[in-house]
């Protein structure tokens, strides 16, 4: 039995949304992002929509977490890659909003709210895995 090989994303995968939110105490952690993943060329590539800014927050703070997102999504899909063998990721994600907590978002809740958004998109491309993802810490 031969199977197809198979790229990520298979089709156009708009508003994916990722939430990453640990709240049980000190300290918290919060994450709101929706990115688009489109077929692109092999590889991926990763930008920000001019729409992706928070207000209250420098310019700096906010490019701070939209590089965390980003690498993010790399990492996961760089596992995903190693995980399923034959399968091509080819894929622009472009990150169209963020929504932030004052005291509780931070680079690190972005990194895992990206890895979140790529299990997502996943999910919405193949159906659920056959086996469970490893649990974000």
């Amino acid at each position: 039995m031969t199977t197809e090989p198979r790229t990520f994303p298979p089709r156009p995968l708009p508003a994916v949304k990722a939430v990453y939110a640990r709240q049980a105490g000190c300290p918290s952690s919060f994450a709101l992002a929706v990115a688009d993943f489109e077929p692109g060329e092999e590889g991926v590539e990763f930008e920000t929509a001019d729409t992706c800014t928070v207000p209250g927050w420098s310019a700096a703070e906010v490019s701070e977490l939209r590089e965390a997102f980003g690498s993010g999504v790399r990492e996961e899909l760089e596992e995903l890659a190693a995980l399923e063998p034959g399968t091509t990721v080819a894929v622009a994600v472009v990150l169209r909003s963020i929504k932030v907590h004052e005291v509780d978002s931070h680079p690190r809740a972005f990194h895992r709210a990206g890895r979140q958004a790529v299990r997502n998109a996943l999910m919405e491309a193949y159906g659920p895995p056959t086996t469970p993802w490893p649990k974000l810490y």
